[in-house]
C-alpha cells in the first residue's frame, strides 16, 4: 500500500507543476557575423548624475513589468537606473541567453504558480525602455533573468530607480551589434 502512495504523489507532482521553457533565436542577420570593430572601444564611462531617485511600490497581484512600464510613463522618465527591488512574486517569466556565439538565444522560463522571494533588481530604462532583469530566491535555489509579463506580485514589490537627465545618450549600451 506504500508503493503506490508514493508513486501517486510524485506523479501528482509532476502534473501540477507548471513551468514552461521554450527558446528563441534573436538574430541581427549580417551584425551577427561581423567581428569586433578597434573603433568601438572595449570599455568607455558615461559621466553622469541623478536627477532624482523615485521608490515604486508595487500591490498584491500587480503585472510588474505592465506596472514598471507604466510608472516610467507617468513620471515622463527616459533614462534611469534600476537600483534595486525586494518583495515577492505570485508566479514568473523572465528570459536568460541560452548560448555562446552568435545569434544569439534567449530561454524564456515561466511558472505562473511559483510563488519566489524578489532579492534583487538592475537594469537601466533607455530612451523610456525598460531594460529589467529580476533575481529571484525559492527554497534551494536562486535564478532569474530579463523580467517578462507575467511575474504577478505577491505581498508586495518595491523597486528603485535613479532617475538620469533626458538628453543622456546611452543608446549603445543594450545594442549587441555595436561591437
Amino acid at each position: 500500500m506504500r508503493k503506490p502512495l508514493v508513486i501517486a504523489v510524485l506523479l501528482s507532482l509532476t502534473l501540477t507543476a507548471q513551468e514552461t521553457r521554450h527558446e528563441v533565436t534573436k538574430s541581427s542577420g549580417a551584425a551577427d557575423a561581423k567581428p569586433n570593430s578597434s573603433a568601438v572601444p572595449d570599455v568607455y564611462a558615461i559621466p553622469t548624475q541623478f536627477q532624482r531617485v523615485l521608490i515604486f511600490r508595487f500591490r498584491y497581484d500587480t503585472d510588474l513589468l505592465a506596472g514598471l512600464e507604466k510608472m516610467v510613463k507617468q513620471n515622463k522618465i527616459q533614462n534611469a537606473v534600476i537600483l534595486s527591488a525586494f518583495g515577492s512574486v505570485r508566479g514568473y517569466q523572465v528570459h536568460e541567453v541560452s548560448n555562446r556565439t552568435f545569434p544569439s538565444k534567449d530561454m524564456f522560463v515561466k511558472d505562473p504558480t511559483a510563488p519566489a522571494d524578489i532579492i534583487g533588481m538592475s537594469g537601466y530604462v533607455l530612451n523610456g525602455r525598460l531594460h529589467p532583469h529580476i533575481s529571484l530566491a525559492i527554497p534551494g535555489k536562486a535564478f532569474g533573468g530579463h523580467l517578462e509579463p507575467g511575474t504577478s506580485v505577491f505581498t508586495f514589490a518595491v523597486v528603485t530607480v535613479g532617475v538620469l537627465p533626458d538628453d543622456l545618450d546611452l543608446s549603445k549600451l543594450d545594442d549587441k551589434t555595436y561591437r
